[in-house]
């Protein structure tokens, strides 16, 4: 009888070894399965982190370095400069806009003495915006994600009333879907070009006698929320801006800047 309680036992150590065994086999596997799913998604996070760290170090400059503005091109002048600029802007992951306000195109059109000589053989939309901020009295300022060609009569902030919350927070987390370019667009061609695109409607109506005040528009966007549509609308047309509900209202912009000395008019 001793001898098979002594076997009894036996079996019990060996299945109990075994046991553990299979146990710390099975908890190897585990760990090492562990590994290989955190080394998976360490290297991962890492490359997403390295690749957030590169956008996050890029400027304004390095996003326009990169964007040809035709071969050719020697002089930026009243007929060519802002459809040459705006043309060549493209979407990138920096500047979601680039903005001629009405301080630069008085600049072009109105005073006509905007000229700039580009000595590139082939220029980038930065070689442009550089040689009319160091020739011209036009200066640049980046607003992120908005760039703004602009003159000192300008007001670069944008006054907007909030008179509904709900509609304004859904104009902050929308975004306008494709590119918008306008040139020396009139009220009626911006709200042709924006129909479909917004989430609210946008007052007055293109006969009201309020927009008469509104300076044309110029300016190309891609890939901006609907509220920074909105901004870009009212520093193009020196507007303000009132969001109700479902509708936004536009209002000229009543501040008036100092405009760059003249030494003649028209100089062109």
């Amino acid at each position: 009888m001793a001898w098979f309680d002594y076997e009894d036992e036996d079996e019990d150590e060996a299945e109990e070894d075994l046991d553990s065994l299979t146990g710390r086999c099975g908890m190897t596997t585990l760990l090492a399965t562990g590994m290989k799913i955190l080394i998976k998604w360490g290297g991962l996070i890492l490359l997403f982190a390295a690749s957030q760290g590169a956008s996050a170090g890029e400027t304004w400059q390095d996003a326009l370095g990169r964007m040809p503005l035709g071969a050719g091109v020697a002089e930026l002048n009243r007929t060519n400069c802002v459809p040459l600029l705006l043309n060549a802007f493209q979407s990138n992951s920096v500047v979601k806009a680039i903005i001629f306000m009405p301080g630069a195109t008085d600049e072009l059109f109105f005073f006509r003495r905007a000229r700039a000589t580009l000595t590139n053989a082939n220029p980038t939309l930065l070689d442009a915006v550089t040689a009319l901020t160091n020739q011209t009295h036009i200066q640049a300022t980046f607003q992120p994600p908005l760039l703004l060609l602009h003159t000192t009569e300008d007001s670069l902030d944008v006054i907007s009333v909030v008179k509904n919350k709900s509609t304004a927070k859904e104009l902050h987390e929308r975004f306008v879907k494709g590119r918008v370019l306008l040139n020396d667009a009139d009220w009626g061609d911006v709200r042709s070009a924006l129909k479909g695109k917004l989430s609210t409607g946008l007052r007055p109506f293109e006969n009201a006698s309020e927009t008469w005040h509104f300076y044309r528009h110029s300016f190309a966007a891609c890939g901006v929320t609907e509220w920074e549509m909105l901004e870009t609308l009212a520093l193009a047309g020196r507007t303000t801006f009132t969001v109700n509900w479902l509708t936004v209202e536009f209002q000229p912009d009543r501040r008036a800047g100092v405009a760059p000395k003249l030494d003649g008019f028209p100089l062109r």
